[in-house]
């Protein structure tokens, strides 16, 4: 059993503190991983991507071919649509509604959304509005993990749940318990839309 996932963002948004949370999580399990160098730049505003690999099986290559991922895990609609050739046909797309316009020829913002909306497999959410909303506003890429927990199949949510207080147990217990709730408020908001996924 495995799951490939195509990690993406723009730099600040979290999206290495994601794959620090996954990989500690497969590590807990057992299981073998793989994470590609991060491409992009990682400063504030520049684009992120990553390839993330989990199996129960040995991993040759730490790339994910095109047509391969089960899952791209994204902080930005744009990004996320960027990847689509290496998405599978059975693939999920997870990812943040919000745009973040940090190029001067930003694409139609409604035209992205319904290219996004148009696609078979997509959990779209403004995961900046929801931290906000719950007084948790450097969490929404927690927000996003717990949104995808239910289709990394290869990983349970409690094992995931743990790790992210593992990996934020140095900031203390509020910040811990901060993005647990994060997590579960993700979590709950996938269970509640899309039921027949879980």
């Amino acid at each position: 059993m495995k799951t490939d996932i195509i990690l993406s963002g723009v730099g600040g948004q979290g999206i290495l503190s994601i794959a620090t949370i996954i990989g500690e999580a497969a590590t807990r399990m057992g299981l073998n991983l793989k994470q590609a160098e991060v491409h992009g730049m990682s400063q504030r505003g520049g684009d992120v991507q990553s390839n993330l690999r989990l199996s129960d099986a040995p991993i040759a290559s730490d790339l994910i071919a095109l047509g391969n991922a089960d899952l791209i895990l994204s902080l930005e609609p744009m990004e996320a649509l960027r990847y689509l050739p290496y998405l599978s046909k059975e693939g999920w797309i997870i990812t943040s509604s919000a745009p973040f316009v940090n190029i001067p020829n930003y694409p139609d913002v409604d035209a992205l959304l319904a290219e996004l909306d148009a696609q078979p497999h997509v959990v779209a959410l403004d995961v900046e509005q929801l931290a906000k909303e719950h007084q948790m506003p450097k969490s929404a890429n927690v927000i996003l993990l717990g949104a995808a927990a239910a289709f990394l199949k290869v990983l349970d949510a409690p094992t995931l749940r743990e790790s992210v207080a593992r990996i934020f147990a140095v900031k203390g217990e509020a910040v811990v318990s901060l993005n647990q709730q994060a997590f579960d408020l993700g979590y709950d908001y996938v269970k509640q839309l899309h039921a027949q996924c879980l």
